[in-house]
């Protein structure tokens, strides 16, 4: 099984939705994952990650509209994106750093150790 792998990425309007999945031999159900997302000609960001139970942090872009959540019994990691907005269009990524324990904290790309190959996100305007 691959370490991490996402899907359900795909080409929407904008103000749709869409949610991505991560599952992989990486999971972990109570530590540090994220997801990232890098758009052409830009750096990898953190879109949002999420540790112990209650422990949740956003990127200020996407607050609102976008959740963050892991299914521990089927071992999936969820980005629910909804009202998506063309500066959404990008690769999203899943990543896990199981080393930060149960607070991520302001996760930066350098921080991550596994990543997952991406799925790609497209929206019109």
């Amino acid at each position: 099984q691959e370490q991490l792998m996402e899907s359900g990425g795909g080409s929407v309007e904008a103000g749709g939705s869409l949610r991505l999945s991560c599952v992989g031999s990486r999971y972990t159900s109570s530590a540090c994952m994220a997801w990232f997302r890098q758009a052409p000609g830009k750096q990898r960001e953190m879109v949002a990650n999420i540790g112990a139970p209650g422990y949740i942090i956003y990127a200020d872009s996407v607050k609102g509209r976008f959740t963050i959540s892991r299914d521990n019994a089927k071992r999936i990691l969820y980005l629910q994106m909804s009202a998506l907005k063309a500066e959404d269009t990008a690769m999203y990524y899943c990543a896990a750093a199981p080393h930060k324990g149960g607070y991520c904290g302001p996760l930066r790309p350098d921080d991550v150790p596994i990543w997952g190959q991406g799925t790609q996100v497209t929206v019109s305007s």
